[in-house]
Parts: structure tokens; sequence; C-alpha cells
């Protein structure tokens, strides 16, 4: 892997190519990332760049990205924190992650990845976490068919048979039943660049990126190159 970068969603929206026709985009913030760790073979057993992404404050970095604070010493994350991103010599960040880049000896502690790196026409591949839909029956959750919707039918939306009843007598394990949906990590592949604003740090990527409004996305260039 070559080129990576953590983003949010903005939203989605439309817009015309060169010859006129209409493409459906999402609209990302992508970066200004800044690489607060290099990881080395010789040190940690593998080669990573570890990079941040938003601006957080000071007061507040023991916490996680929803505000709850972790179940560990009460000045211990904050401090052991700062000083990580203190000698990265950057600020603190609300979020960390790695990306094990090919050329990974070539960045250096501070430097930024902004939205640049990726071009017109690159594939890449999302992901983020989906869109929670709490508690949901067979139907929108799996696409089950429902039964007669006549007024003697007792079997509308419910859902269907489950298992035999002497053999085997069980409801095996995977069954497509009701119950929570969504908040689940999803992956996007083969997405298509269309359009780059380095100035704002902008991708547009044609078609639907997971994840609702203000979601971290990660983006990287895709693992699957279509013949």
């Amino acid at each position: 892997m070559k080129k990576a970068i953590l983003a949010t969603k903005i939203g989605m929206t439309q817009i015309f190519n060169e010859d006129g026709t209409l493409i459906p985009v999402t609209v990302l913030q992508a970066g200004p990332c800044a690489v607060t760790q290099i990881k080395t073979v010789e040190n940690d057993g593998y080669s990573a760049v570890q990079v941040g992404f938003v601006d957080k404050k000071d007061k507040v970095v023991n916490k996680d990205g929803k505000g709850k604070k972790e179940v560990i010493h009460q000045h211990g994350v904050s401090k052991a924190l700062q000083g990580h991103f203190k000698k990265a010599g950057v600020s603190s960040k609300r979020y960390v992650r790695e990306f094990k880049f090919e050329n990974a000896d070539e960045y250096s502690l501070g430097a930024e990845i902004k939205a640049d790196i990726f071009e017109v026409g690159d594939h890449i591949d999302a992901s983020a976490i989906s869109k929670g839909k709490g508690f949901q029956g067979a139907i929108k959750r799996h696409g089950q068919h429902r039964g007669p919707m006549a007024h003697g039918s007792k079997f509308h939306r419910h859902q269907g048979s489950n298992g035999a009843c002497s053999s085997p007598s069980r409801v095996f394990k995977g069954k497509g039943m009701p119950g929570h949906m969504g908040c689940e990590k999803v992956t996007v592949q083969n997405l298509e660049v269309v359009r780059v604003d380095a100035d704002k740090n902008l991708l547009l990527i044609k078609g639907s990126v997971p994840g609702p409004k203000k979601a971290l996305v990660t983006i990287k260039e895709t693992v699957k190159v279509e013949a």
C-alpha cells in the first residue's frame, strides 16, 4: 500500500463531468493527517506509519472519540498521549491510526499527508462504521419476503419457518432473524476519485461511502484492480 488517508464524511451531492454526464459523489474532508510515529522492523517488529487526524484539546486527550473516559489511570493516558504528540511535534489528535506503507521509511515525524496524494481516476477502498438502524425485523434486516396481506392471513411481516420439527429439532446457527442492524464496519471497494481539491483537502468519490455524516472514513488505494 502506497496511498492512504483519514477523512470525515461531509455528505453527498452531484457534479457534471466534461461531457455533461451527471455523477453522484460523496464529499470527504480528507486530511490533513500528521505523522505521529514511524514504526520500524528494528524497534517494533514491523514497518508502519502512525498518523493523527482532527485536532483535540489537551485537557480532553484522555477521552475517546465519544467523550467517555478510558478505564485507565486518571492522569496516565492524558500525560502519555500529550508526550507522544509532543515528541512528534504535532498538536493533540482525536483519531490515531496506522498504515503499513511500502515506503514508510520515507516519512518523517510531523509530516503532513494531504488529499493531493490521490489523483483523479484513482480507485480506492472506503471503510467506515455504517449507520445504526436499531432493532429491525427480518424483512428489512435480511431482505426476507412477507406473507399474504389478506384479512384471513395471520402471517404478514413475521419471520417464516425457522427449521424442521423432528429433524434436526433445532435452529441452525447463523439463521437470519430480527435483531440489531447497522453499526458495523463496512468497506466498499473500487470507488473512483472523480475530483480532488488540494486547497480545501476535499475528495469527491463516485457513488456512496459507508457511514453517516461526520463519520470517520479510512481511504486506502484499492486492493482489487478491475481488468
